[in-house]
């Protein structure tokens, strides 16, 4: 399994990185969305993306309507991990196409589950 955590925060990226490395993963990172659509153009296609929302060049929510508009992304699975706390926020990046949303500060456990719910980690 392989995920992809788009992030413009080195810290987050090492914490997230750490949590889904030890569920097995292996971990490819991009600071920005433009990175992360540079990633999967180059491939090999991630089965996961946790992706802040505010990030400069492009914000997660661009990056979630950019990934589900190519047919080949269908089957990523994209996780929100921001601060963004708005109900209307939430609902705009489901409705986009991301599969969860985690809210920091979040637990490890709060991402196992999220993966959990997404069939990506055994329970």
């Amino acid at each position: 399994m392989r995920a992809l955590i788009v992030d413009d925060s080195r810290t987050m990226r090492t914490i997230l990185g750490r949590i889904v490395s030890g569920l097995g993963f292996e971990v490819a990172q991009a600071g920005d969305g433009k990175q992360a659509l540079a990633a999967l153009a180059t491939g090999p296609l991630p089965d996961l993306m946790l992706a802040d929302w505010n990030m400069p060049e492009m914000t997660g929510y661009e990056l979630v309507c950019a990934v589900r508009a190519v047919p080949a992304y269908a089957a990523l699975k994209i996780v929100m991990v921001t601060t963004e706390t708005e109900t209307t926020q939430v609902a705009s990046a489901l409705h986009a196409g991301a599969n969860e949303y985690v809210m920091k500060p979040f637990t490890p456990e709060i991402i196992l589950d999220k993966l959990r719910m997404l069939g990506l980690v055994g329970g």
